[in-house]
Protein backbone atom coordinates (compact mmCIF):
# COMPACT_ATOMS: atom_id res chain seq x y z
CA UNK A 1 0.00 0.00 0.00
CA UNK A 2 1.69 3.28 -1.33
CA UNK A 3 1.66 5.83 1.70
CA UNK A 4 1.69 9.51 1.88
CA UNK A 5 2.81 11.95 4.65
CA UNK A 6 1.65 15.65 4.61
CA UNK A 7 2.53 18.95 6.33
CA UNK A 8 0.59 21.46 6.40
CA UNK A 9 2.60 24.20 7.20
CA UNK A 10 -0.48 27.18 7.42
CA UNK A 11 -0.34 29.15 10.54
CA UNK A 12 -3.90 28.83 10.66
CA UNK A 13 -4.05 24.57 10.54
CA UNK A 14 -7.12 22.54 9.89
CA UNK A 15 -9.09 26.38 9.15
CA UNK A 16 -7.03 27.50 6.54
CA UNK A 17 -7.53 27.78 3.05
CA UNK A 18 -4.74 25.51 2.07
CA UNK A 19 -6.56 22.42 3.97
CA UNK A 20 -9.30 22.35 1.76
CA UNK A 21 -7.16 21.32 -1.27
CA UNK A 22 -4.92 18.84 0.60
CA UNK A 23 -7.81 17.35 1.98
CA UNK A 24 -9.71 17.05 -0.92
CA UNK A 25 -6.12 15.11 -2.62
CA UNK A 26 -5.51 13.32 0.43
CA UNK A 27 -8.85 11.71 0.37
CA UNK A 28 -8.13 10.86 -3.44
CA UNK A 29 -4.97 9.19 -2.39
CA UNK A 30 -7.06 7.14 0.11
CA UNK A 31 -9.95 6.50 -2.85
CA UNK A 32 -6.83 5.26 -4.87
CA UNK A 33 -5.76 2.77 -2.10
CA UNK A 34 -3.00 5.18 -0.41
CA UNK A 35 -2.43 5.75 3.52
CA UNK A 36 -1.97 8.50 4.14
CA UNK A 37 -0.96 10.52 7.23
CA UNK A 38 -1.48 14.56 8.33
CA UNK A 39 0.58 16.72 10.39
CA UNK A 40 0.12 20.22 10.94
CA UNK A 41 3.53 22.36 12.01
CA UNK A 42 1.52 24.60 14.17
CA UNK A 43 0.98 21.28 16.72
CA UNK A 44 4.30 20.72 16.12
CA UNK A 45 7.63 21.80 18.21
CA UNK A 46 10.23 22.01 14.85
CA UNK A 47 13.27 24.18 16.05
CA UNK A 48 15.32 25.92 12.99
CA UNK A 49 18.15 24.22 12.17
CA UNK A 50 21.07 25.69 14.13
CA UNK A 51 23.59 22.65 14.62
CA UNK A 52 26.15 24.35 12.59
CA UNK A 53 28.82 22.68 10.03
CA UNK A 54 26.24 20.04 8.67
CA UNK A 55 25.98 18.26 11.61
CA UNK A 56 23.60 15.67 9.83
CA UNK A 57 26.14 15.32 7.24
CA UNK A 58 30.08 15.26 8.92
CA UNK A 59 29.35 14.71 12.27
CA UNK A 60 26.37 11.98 12.83
CA UNK A 61 25.34 11.39 9.05
CA UNK A 62 21.42 10.85 9.62
CA UNK A 63 21.25 12.40 12.54
CA UNK A 64 19.89 15.81 13.71
CA UNK A 65 21.29 17.22 16.73
CA UNK A 66 17.65 19.19 17.42
CA UNK A 67 15.45 17.01 19.90
CA UNK A 68 12.07 17.78 19.15
CA UNK A 69 8.89 16.51 16.92
CA UNK A 70 11.12 15.92 14.03
CA UNK A 71 12.50 13.20 15.68
CA UNK A 72 9.19 11.42 15.64
CA UNK A 73 8.70 12.39 11.58
CA UNK A 74 12.06 11.56 10.29
CA UNK A 75 10.61 7.88 10.59
CA UNK A 76 7.23 8.59 9.45
CA UNK A 77 8.72 10.23 6.30
CA UNK A 78 11.61 7.86 5.60
CA UNK A 79 9.10 5.44 5.49
CA UNK A 80 7.00 7.08 3.16
CA UNK A 81 6.44 6.84 -0.39
CA UNK A 82 5.36 10.03 -1.30
CA UNK A 83 6.14 13.41 1.06
CA UNK A 84 3.24 15.99 0.43
CA UNK A 85 3.98 19.79 1.26
CA UNK A 86 1.61 21.82 1.76
CA UNK A 87 1.82 25.65 3.00
CA UNK A 88 -0.01 29.06 1.47
CA UNK A 89 2.01 31.90 0.27
CA UNK A 90 4.07 33.74 2.86
CA UNK A 91 6.56 35.67 1.41
CA UNK A 92 7.71 32.88 0.44
CA UNK A 93 6.87 30.62 2.93
CA UNK A 94 5.45 30.76 6.73
CA UNK A 95 7.98 30.43 9.44
CA UNK A 96 7.54 26.83 10.78
CA UNK A 97 7.34 25.37 7.38
CA UNK A 98 10.83 27.01 6.45
CA UNK A 99 12.35 25.52 9.51
CA UNK A 100 10.45 22.34 8.17
CA UNK A 101 12.07 22.17 4.99
CA UNK A 102 15.49 22.92 6.12
CA UNK A 103 15.05 20.17 8.97
CA UNK A 104 14.70 17.70 6.14
CA UNK A 105 18.70 17.43 5.65
CA UNK A 106 19.56 14.38 7.59
CA UNK A 107 17.33 12.21 5.45
CA UNK A 108 20.19 13.10 2.86
CA UNK A 109 23.25 11.40 3.05
CA UNK A 110 26.49 13.29 2.58
CA UNK A 111 27.36 11.39 -1.41
CA UNK A 112 26.98 13.98 -4.45
CA UNK A 113 26.98 12.87 -7.63
CA UNK A 114 26.57 15.09 -10.79
CA UNK A 115 23.52 14.22 -13.24
CA UNK A 116 22.17 16.20 -15.72
CA UNK A 117 24.48 19.40 -15.63
CA UNK A 118 23.81 19.58 -11.70
CA UNK A 119 25.40 18.11 -8.45
CA UNK A 120 23.09 16.16 -6.63
CA UNK A 121 22.71 14.14 -3.87
CA UNK A 122 20.47 10.97 -2.68
CA UNK A 123 18.65 9.86 -0.08
CA UNK A 124 20.57 7.25 2.67
CA UNK A 125 19.82 3.74 2.06
CA UNK A 126 16.80 2.15 3.80
CA UNK A 127 14.79 5.22 3.03
CA UNK A 128 11.28 4.18 1.10
CA UNK A 129 10.70 7.76 -0.25
CA UNK A 130 10.54 8.16 -3.39
CA UNK A 131 8.99 11.84 -4.66
CA UNK A 132 8.41 15.02 -3.09
CA UNK A 133 4.61 16.83 -3.75
CA UNK A 134 3.92 20.63 -3.12
CA UNK A 135 0.16 21.69 -2.37
CA UNK A 136 -0.08 25.92 -2.12
CA UNK A 137 -2.65 28.04 -2.33
CA UNK A 138 -2.56 31.92 -2.51
CA UNK A 139 -4.51 35.18 -2.54
CA UNK A 140 -3.15 36.40 -5.33
CA UNK A 141 -4.63 36.05 -9.00
CA UNK A 142 -2.30 34.12 -11.31
CA UNK A 143 -0.18 31.18 -10.97
CA UNK A 144 3.31 32.94 -11.40
CA UNK A 145 2.54 34.29 -7.43
CA UNK A 146 3.90 30.79 -6.75
CA UNK A 147 6.98 30.27 -8.35
CA UNK A 148 9.24 30.55 -5.75
CA UNK A 149 7.83 28.16 -3.41
CA UNK A 150 7.49 25.79 -6.94
CA UNK A 151 10.99 26.19 -7.06
CA UNK A 152 12.36 25.71 -3.29
CA UNK A 153 10.35 22.34 -3.22
CA UNK A 154 11.23 21.15 -6.76
CA UNK A 155 14.93 22.00 -5.80
CA UNK A 156 14.23 20.25 -2.58
CA UNK A 157 13.13 17.07 -4.60
CA UNK A 158 15.76 16.86 -7.47
CA UNK A 159 18.79 17.87 -4.95
CA UNK A 160 17.41 14.72 -3.49
CA UNK A 161 17.34 12.91 -6.17
CA UNK A 162 14.04 12.45 -5.35
CA UNK A 163 11.26 12.68 -8.22
CA UNK A 164 9.31 15.81 -8.35
CA UNK A 165 5.55 14.72 -8.02
CA UNK A 166 4.17 17.77 -9.27
CA UNK A 167 2.20 21.31 -7.68
CA UNK A 168 -1.37 21.18 -7.09
CA UNK A 169 -1.32 25.38 -6.72
CA UNK A 170 -4.93 27.38 -5.59
CA UNK A 171 -4.90 30.77 -6.16
CA UNK A 172 -7.20 33.09 -4.44
CA UNK A 173 -8.37 29.84 -2.86
CA UNK A 174 -10.58 32.10 -0.69
CA UNK A 175 -13.06 32.54 -3.13
CA UNK A 176 -13.94 28.81 -3.45
CA UNK A 177 -16.45 29.96 -0.83
CA UNK A 178 -19.26 32.43 -0.75
CA UNK A 179 -20.69 32.93 2.67
CA UNK A 180 -18.61 30.11 4.06
CA UNK A 181 -20.61 27.44 2.00
CA UNK A 182 -18.47 26.30 -1.21
CA UNK A 183 -19.36 27.49 -4.81
CA UNK A 184 -20.36 25.30 -7.52
CA UNK A 185 -16.42 26.54 -8.92
CA UNK A 186 -15.03 25.97 -5.78
CA UNK A 187 -16.20 22.23 -5.57
CA UNK A 188 -15.05 21.73 -8.64
CA UNK A 189 -11.70 22.56 -7.53
CA UNK A 190 -11.95 20.14 -4.64
CA UNK A 191 -12.66 17.42 -7.04
CA UNK A 192 -9.99 18.20 -8.80
CA UNK A 193 -7.72 17.71 -6.47
CA UNK A 194 -9.04 14.55 -5.33
CA UNK A 195 -8.65 13.42 -8.48
CA UNK A 196 -4.88 14.79 -8.18
CA UNK A 197 -4.76 12.80 -5.11
CA UNK A 198 -5.67 9.55 -6.97
CA UNK A 199 -3.68 9.66 -10.25
CA UNK A 200 -0.68 10.29 -7.93
CA UNK A 201 -1.43 7.06 -5.93
CA UNK A 202 -2.65 5.16 -8.71
CA UNK A 203 -0.16 6.07 -11.40
CA UNK A 204 2.55 8.00 -9.73
CA UNK A 205 1.91 11.03 -11.56
CA UNK A 206 -0.85 13.62 -12.20
CA UNK A 207 -2.23 14.70 -15.59
CA UNK A 208 -1.86 18.49 -16.70
CA UNK A 209 -5.00 18.93 -17.38
CA UNK A 210 -5.81 17.71 -13.70
CA UNK A 211 -3.59 20.44 -12.60
CA UNK A 212 -4.58 22.97 -14.56
CA UNK A 213 -8.51 22.39 -13.43
CA UNK A 214 -7.49 22.68 -9.32
CA UNK A 215 -5.75 26.52 -10.68
CA UNK A 216 -8.48 27.63 -12.96
CA UNK A 217 -9.36 31.25 -13.02
CA UNK A 218 -12.43 31.82 -10.58
CA UNK A 219 -12.89 35.72 -11.39
CA UNK A 220 -11.35 37.76 -13.77
CA UNK A 221 -7.58 39.39 -12.63
CA UNK A 222 -8.91 43.12 -12.40
CA UNK A 223 -11.65 42.53 -10.71
CA UNK A 224 -10.12 40.72 -7.98
CA UNK A 225 -7.46 43.87 -7.76
CA UNK A 226 -10.28 46.29 -7.39
CA UNK A 227 -11.70 43.96 -4.85
CA UNK A 228 -8.32 43.84 -2.71
CA UNK A 229 -8.06 47.40 -3.12
CA UNK A 230 -11.55 48.53 -2.34
CA UNK A 231 -11.13 46.27 1.40
CA UNK A 232 -7.65 48.56 2.08
CA UNK A 233 -10.04 51.30 1.15
CA UNK A 234 -12.51 50.95 3.57
CA UNK A 235 -10.19 49.28 6.42
CA UNK A 236 -8.46 52.00 6.30
CA UNK A 237 -11.01 55.11 6.77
Amino acid sequence: MAKLVAVNGSPRGSHGNTQWILEAFLQGAQEAGGETELFFTNDLEVKPCDCGMMYCWYHEPGECCNQDDMQMLYPKIRQAETLVLATPIYIPLPGAMQNLVNRLCPLIRPELVFRDGRTRAVVHEGTRLKRIVLVSTGGWWEKANFEVVEAIVRELAENSSLEYGGSILRPHAFLMKEDGIFTEAGQKVLEASREAGRQLTADGKIKPEVLDAVSEPLIPMQDLIDLYNQWVFEASN
